[in-house]
């Protein structure tokens, strides 16, 4: 369970925050981000698991899914097809991204702007091959960018390939090819890679980089019949530091560019519309009275090429700020 509490300064007189943030997703208002509620089933060779949920985070990021669906946080069944293999096949959590769903693993309580618009979930079939302890690979076929159905008739192919050399350090390589449009829409193939490293320099000081990049095929301006495309780009760097028994601070920056909004403001941006470039940075501090409750309070602030935030009476600015509590417990 996932309580919180957020404010927006100089906020539009609304409990929504901008359109591109999901988790954690409403200001001025006591309130549950994620309320989850699961059961997992492993015996070595069988695995399986389901959990629904209901909270902002779920009204927010799931809003597009059939009513019957939304609340579905996984349900998969898995086997081992061989001795070091595993194949499933359902609904899970994304191979995409450093941070998840789960806002007590993450190591700051906002998620940056590139994981609110990557997916959190997949739906389709997950082959996973430990070639040794330190190396896996996964390869996917899926129903496409986060989302449960099929909204086309092209399945989406996928990679991942996380290696951990030593205890502690971890690289990670994602991708994600597929075409993301209706089957009544032109079509546009979308290419994507994830790539990130964590590193915990010493027992209290941990450091993680996080780069993606992505193109989708774009509109072209008539009689233009060359190849284009819309690129994305996006970073952050994350420092983590434990300053006692109990007590973490977490500092985040971050930036997100995306040719004529593509991905963060429009799935089909089409000719003229003007480029999207967000950048900021969090500073939070997390204190654990017990193992399994987390208190965290966050400060944000962001800022943007274009005036795209609305603050009080409705006028645009160039710059956005808030400050986010939550309370997290798991058992």
């Amino acid at each position: 369970m996932d309580s919180y509490y957020g404010y927006d300064f100089k906020n539009n007189d609304t409990q929504n925050r901008p359109g591109f943030l999901y988790s954690h997703a409403r200001q001025n208002e006591f309130t549950v981000n994620q309320g989850l509620l699961g059961l997992r089933y492993d015996d070595g060779k069988v695995r399986g698991a389901f959990g629904i949920h209901a909270g902002s985070y779920v009204s927010a990021n799931y809003a597009a899914e059939d009513q019957v669906f939304k609340h579905l946080y996984e349900a998969y069944a898995g086997f081992r097809p061989l001795e070091k293999a595993w194949l499933d096949v359902g609904v899970f959590g994304s191979h995409i991204g450093f941070e998840s769903a789960i806002s007590k693993d993450n190591w700051t309580l906002t998620r940056s702007i590139m994981a609110e618009n990557s997916p959190y979930y997949e739906s389709g079939a997950r082959f996973t091959y430990e070639l040794d302890p330190k190396l896996t690979l996964t390869g996917l076929v899926l129903n496409g960018w986060q989302n449960m159905r099929e909204y086309n008739q092209a399945k989406a192919l996928a990679t991942q390939i996380q290696w951990k050399p030593t205890a502690r350090l971890l690289i990670n390589s994602s991708t994600f090819y597929g075409n993301e449009q209706p089957t009544d829409s032109v079509r546009r193939r979308r290419y994507f890679h994830d790539f990130y490293v964590s590193y915990a320099a010493t027992d209290r000081l941990s450091l993680a980089l996080v780069f993606d990049v992505g193109k989708q095929q774009a509109a072209r301006l008539a009689g233009d019949n060359g190849e284009k495309y819309d690129t994305w780009h996006t970073g952050a760097a994350f420092v983590r530091y434990k300053l006692a028994d109990q007590w973490t601070t977490a500092l985040r920056g971050e930036y997100y560019k995306a040719e004529r909004g593509v991905i963060i403001s429009s799935y089909a941006p089409t000719v003229g519309t003007p480029d999207s470039f967000v950048r900021g940075g969090s500073l939070g501090l997390d204190y654990a009275p017990s193992g399994n409750v987390l208190f965290r309070v966050e400060g944000r602030v962001l800022n943007a090429k274009e005036k795209v935030f609305q603050h009080k009476d409705g006028q645009p600015s160039d710059s956005y700020g808030n400050v986010t509590s939550s309370i997290a417990i798991s058992f």
